[in-house]
């Protein structure tokens, strides 16, 4: 009877020794995801959300980190400076984050993210796209999103060969780093092109009514529309600027990159152009991969939510890429060494900027769903 019990306590040390070295065995890497859930931004939040929930999902299961287990822990920004900084003190200071992806808007990272910069704690941008501000920030800034110029530019100059227009109109919000920047990269672009501004509006994120703008606009007959916005107010410019009788080509941005736009927008947003940096449609197999992980959850990816996914898999390679390693000092220059990752957005690089590096694409919208421009 005693032999016996010492063998059961012999089995039941061997267990807890095998636990323990188990334990041991795997690392944890907790990255904070702050996120638009609530205010002007909340359309984008959400997607963001769900895909790097399901990269996190995706990567664990896959078995590439061997011994490292990725955990995101989520928190609303509420599309707000006030909130990004608060959420970014408790994922520093509280939480102990290796890594944060996010804020979702450029206004909030540039109040936010400097935080993470004296704290040393890298930081993935998923969604900052305004052209300046964001990874000067500090060395430990990095974006996955390309900036409205890497986007823009290059959709203006294929656009404007196929449309032939020479006298452009830009209506901008005014009180956002995101579409200010926005505006400053449509008027260099459509300069560089020689093609005329004959008129400039603004409007801020509150505004409901731009028929005054829109009506100034039309009276100066440009040829094209350019308009820097955020998917809730680009669907209440375009509407309104139909309902006025404009028929004239409209071209967005990255904020138009939203089912949210075509939703809110309905019919309006047929033949509306967007300069993307995700081609929804490519059958590259990492996308369609991607596509297929999404839909298993019946989510249907945005530019935005595919960019968050594509933020998780840039720092678990950055935790493979620093020999499984995933303290904050690893991370950032695991990060320096991620070069043609396969991604929903095509092979992906970082910049020596740390600023984002693959193919932009052009869509139009037809038949209420986005479609690439040959």
């Amino acid at each position: 009877m005693r032999f016996a019990r010492r063998i059961s306590l012999l089995v039941i040390a061997s267990q807890l020794a095998l636990a323990s070295v188990s334990a041991r065995a795997e690392t944890g890497v907790k990255i904070g995801a702050a996120l638009s859930m609530t205010g002007p931004a909340a359309v984008y939040g959400a997607s963001q959300k769900a895909c790097i929930q399901a990269a996190v999902d995706e990567v664990n299961k896959s078995g590439t980190l061997k011994g490292v287990k990725l955990d995101a822990v989520i928190e609303d920004d509420a599309s707000t400076k006030e909130q990004g900084i608060a959420v970014f003190q408790r994922f520093i200071n509280k939480d102990k984050v290796s890594a944060i992806i996010g804020p979702t808007l450029s206004n909030t990272a540039t109040a936010a993210d400097p935080l993470a910069q004296g704290a040393k704690v890298p930081v993935v941008a998923i969604s900052n796209t305004a052209p300046k501000g964001i990874t000067d920030i500090g060395d430990y800034i990095s974006r996955v999103s390309l900036t409205e110029s890497q986007v823009i530019t290059p959709a203006l100059k294929r656009l404007q060969p196929k449309l032939g227009f020479k006298k452009a109109a830009i209506l901008y919000g005014n009180d956002d780093a995101f579409t200010q920047g926005g505006y400053n990269v449509m008027k260099a672009a459509l300069e560089a092109s020689g093609i005329q501004i004959v008129g400039t509006q603004t409007f801020a994120k509150p505004d409901k009514d731009y028929n005054a703008q829109l009506t100034a606009l039309k009276g100066l007959a440009p040829d094209i529309l350019m308009v820097s916005a955020l998917a809730e107010n680009a669907a209440g410019i375009v509407t309104q600027a139909r309902q006025l009788g404009w028929t004239v080509p409209i071209m967005g941005g990255n904020g138009f990159n939203s089912p949210a736009f075509i939703k809110n927008a309905g019919p309006a947003a047929d033949g509306v152009y967007v300069g993307t940096a995700w081609n929804k449609a490519s059958a590259d197999p990492t996308n369609q991969a991607f596509l297929a992980t999404m839909k298993a959850r019946s989510v249907d990816p945005d530019q935005f939510c595919a960019q968050a996914y594509v933020g998780v898999l840039v720092i678990a390679e950055a935790v493979k890429q620093s020999g499984m390693k995933g303290d904050r000092e690893h991370i950032k220059a695991g990060l320096l060494k991620v070069k043609d990752l396969a991604t929903p957005l095509g092979k992906f690089s970082f910049l020596d900027t740390r600023d984002a590096s693959h193919e932009p694409a052009l869509q139009q919208v037809k038949d209420g769903k986005f479609q690439i421009v040959p």
